[in-house]
């Protein structure tokens, strides 16, 4: 009985969270372990899934890094990186193309659709959904997003589908770019007017000390957020993310998390429950 009085405390926490979110836009970045471990990819997926039949609308962008890596290994391929980014020429162009819009794309859509009718996966260069330029010829089919072009996705969400987005952009030299999947889930929310938008990762969130874990911080303003960039107090790999998150509460989306995706179902405890998990970014952090 004590178990079964336990989830129906749990069911009732989350009711006003399922009021409040009904309807909302939310864009969830896809990656970390929670991409290439096939449990933890099934777990994600369910989530997602639970929160598109309790009222919400997400948005799955993801990118796929170590599988492009792995890839590019088997195939001898060289492996290459310029100021943190993937040095990608023609013939790289095709493979991350490969991987993201045939691999990884199709395999988190089947995740998802295990469940029943919801996901449909997208590239961003259908439709011309994200347009890019090159960066930078040292980095070759490198692109920054010049613009987000919502139409395929707002008729995917009108038709209550769940859109899944792989992050090759259409070029504006008529080819292909590789882009940051963090860029891509920022500026679609943005354009998008989300509520919030969600980067799943391998770690808990954002620390005060990174060799502390005792030090992780719940919530912080976009301003404390770019001052820790400033002040070269986080970890390489999570500048990108928090850098993306300050980008779309600029531009208007409400709240920014950034969550451990090999938690148990982190999506749903950050979303459903009073605590949360990880960290919030945010203007009023003292809202729920």
């Amino acid at each position: 009985m004590k178990d079964l009085l336990a989830k129906a405390e749990i069911l009732t926490e989350a009711l006003p969270y399922i009021k409040r979110t009904w309807g909302n836009k939310v864009v969830i970045k896809y990656g970390g372990a929670a991409m290439t471990d096939p449990k933890l990819r099934e777990q994600v997926a369910s989530d997602i899934v639970l929160m598109k039949l309790v009222g919400i609308n997400p948005v799955i962008v993801h990118g796929g890094g170590p599988e492009i890596t792995s890839y590019m290994e088997r195939l001898g391929m060289k492996v290459e990186f310029y100021n943190g980014l993937r040095v990608t020429s023609d013939e790289a162009m095709e493979l991350v193309r490969m991987v993201l819009v045939g691999k990884v794309n199709p395999e988190l859509v089947s995740a998802i659709n295990d469940h029943g009718r919801y996901a449909v996966g997208v590239s961003g260069d259908d439709g011309n959904l994200v347009t890019a330029t090159q960066r930078d010829e040292r980095l070759g089919r490198v692109g920054d997003v010049t613009a987000i072009d919502t139409t395929i996705i707002d008729k995917l969400i009108e038709d209550d589908f769940i859109p899944v987005v792989a992050t090759v952009a259409a070029g504006d030299d008529g080819g292909s770019f590789n882009v940051n999947a963090d860029s891509v889930a920022s500026e679609l929310a943005v354009a998008l007017d989300a509520d919030k938008v969600i980067f799943l990762t391998d770690v808990d969130g954002l620390y005060a000390d990174v060799d502390n874990p005792a030090s992780l911080i719940s919530a912080l303003t976009p301003d404390q957020a770019e001052e820790m960039i400033v002040a070269d107090l986080l970890g390489g790999g999570m500048v990108p993310k928090v850098a993306a998150c300050v980008a779309a509460l600029r531009g208007g989306v409400r709240r920014a998390h950034i969550l451990n995706g090999t938690v148990p179902h982190a999506l749903l405890l950050e979303v459903y429950t009073d605590e949360g998990v990880g960290t919030m970014i945010a203007d009023a952090i003292e809202e729920n």
